[in-house]
């Protein structure tokens, strides 16, 4: 009989049906992974069925020849006697769930997950080895539509990580690819939760420097003396503690981009030490006089004020022109409330991955409540109360009882199934029906709403 043992197969007596080759045989055919046997000289021997259809040889053309003749790129081989060349599988013992990427015989790329063990005798002799190789080149395909599809969508409704087809959001998008083809610095303002970081990764993703770093640090998390350390780095014995040199974010950002968040909370003898780099674009670490040259890229945000900070002394100003050469503000999420049913549907599918659930939808009353709060923690709080909403939800529809208390509060009165009589909720509608050429079924999708809930809004704002 065949029995693993330490990752190989051992010859031995076994049942009278079992032993009969004409049996096995035809147990063997029937796989539908590959299987394939060869000798201590790596010559093969056997060739199931499975194996001709995923590597589009057949048996004739292998059996007898080296392995060698496959031509993947995980299989590695030595030079015996002669043109003969041996599998180093015999020297590795086994291989397990090893990814590899054939040629096939027509010259397509086959993906396979391999697995081999060693095939012995009774006396614990090698004799040869068994491969059994698993076709999912089918997955890769499926993970490819499912990159197409999200690359889709992603072109479609939002852009390099933001989302949103409103008209300031086009404005942000275009600013950002100006932004990137430039080397000046930038400067992103906005209120928390717009998504600056965003911004900032895309400006550097976009531009000439995207091969290089993308270094970034909160500088209203840590204290002057910290935050002196975490940019410039130190050296050894400069304080207690430095047991050794430590390189800083500008020089890890060398030939990157830097992006400094809340900038409006660095204190004044920081806001020195960052104009000097900025202007001569060399440092000094802690502890150390010799000068250390940096070429990066600076982008800043802050969701302060900064010309107040500057009236009142607390911010540079020397400083502030020099970090605002490229303006950009991120706009609030209630100023694009035409960018909601996008952010929900988006954000509702992550929840759904995340908490393994299955929401397909809001009720007409409970996206009535979203579209009126304020909204002042902006997506991050969108998220947030999408989240809990997820956690309460018991069924597929999110109701109006499932959202956060400050949302209800908000949302009652309007617990109704048509949306308010005015020119925004019809300039609204009118605006889904047009991007989906009329047809309702992606119009009310997109709204948040249903097919039915639709044609009632359609009938009483008389849209034609």
């Amino acid at each position: 009989m065949l029995i693993f043992v330490n990752h190989s197969l051992i010859i031995n007596d076994m049942d009278p049906l079992l032993a009969n080759p004409e049996f096995l045989k035809s147990v063997i055919e029937t796989m539908s992974d590959g299987l394939m046997v060869i000798d201590k000289e790596s010559t093969i021997l056997f060739f199931n069925r499975a194996a001709e259809e995923i590597t589009g040889y057949r048996r004739e053309d292998v059996v007898g020849k080296q392995c060698s003749m496959l031509d993947n790129n995980t299989c590695s081989y030595k030079k015996q006697v002669g043109d003969l060349k041996k599998c180093t599988l015999f020297e590795s013992g086994a291989m397990s769930g090893t990814s590899c990427h054939l040629r096939g015989k027509d010259g397509r790329s086959v993906h396979l997950l391999k697995n081999a063990v060693l095939l012995k005798n009774n006396l614990e002799e090698i004799i040869g080895a068994v491969e059994v190789m698993t076709n999912v080149t089918s997955l890769d395909m499926k993970d490819l539509e499912i990159e197409k599809l999200k690359s889709e969508l992603m072109h479609e409704y939002g852009f390099m990580g933001l989302l949103g087809t409103s008209p300031s959001m086009k404005r942000l998008y275009e600013q950002i690819q100006n932004a990137a083809s430039s080397e000046a610095p930038v400067l992103i303002s906005g209120e928390s939760g717009t998504g600056k970081e965003l911004v900032a990764e895309a400006i550097h993703k976009l531009s000439r420097r995207n091969k290089g770093p993308f270094v970034k640090i909160n500088c209203a998390a840590l204290n002057e003396f910290l935050l002196e350390s975490e940019l410039f780095g130190h050296v050894r014995g400069a304080f207690t503690g430095a047991i050794k040199d430590r390189q800083g974010r500008f020089e890890i950002a060398h030939e990157g981009s830097i992006f400094l968040d809340e900038i409006g909370d660095m204190p004044a003898s920081m806001q020195v030490k960052l104009l000097r780099v900025i202007q001569e674009k060399e440092l000094e670490k802690v502890g150390d006089h010799r000068t250390v040259t940096v070429d990066v890229r600076l982008i800043t945000a802050t969701n302060k004020d900064l010309t107040d900070l500057m009236e009142s002394g607390i911010f540079r100003e020397d400083l502030f022109y020099r970090i605002n050469v490229i303006p950009i503000n991120t706009p609030p999420l209630r100023d694009r409330p035409e960018d909601l049913p996008i952010l929900v549907s988006h954000y509702l599918e992550r929840i759904n991955i995340v908490n393994r659930k299955c929401i397909q939808r809001l009720s007409p009353a409970s996206m009535e409540a979203i579209e009126a709060c304020h909204w002042p923690g902006n997506v991050r709080q969108l998220i947030n109360a999408l989240e809990y909403a997820a956690i309460t939800c018991k069924g597929d529809t999110i109701a109006i009882a499932d959202l956060p208390d400050y949302l209800i509060k908000k949302g009652r009165g309007i617990e109704r199934t048509l949306p308010a009589k005015n020119h925004r909720e019809r300039d609204h509608v009118i605006a889904a029906l047009g991007k989906f050429n009329g047809n309702r079924t992606l119009a009310a999708r997109h709204l948040g709403i249903s097919r039915v809930t639709l044609w009632k809004i359609i009938k009483e704002l008389n849209i034609a």
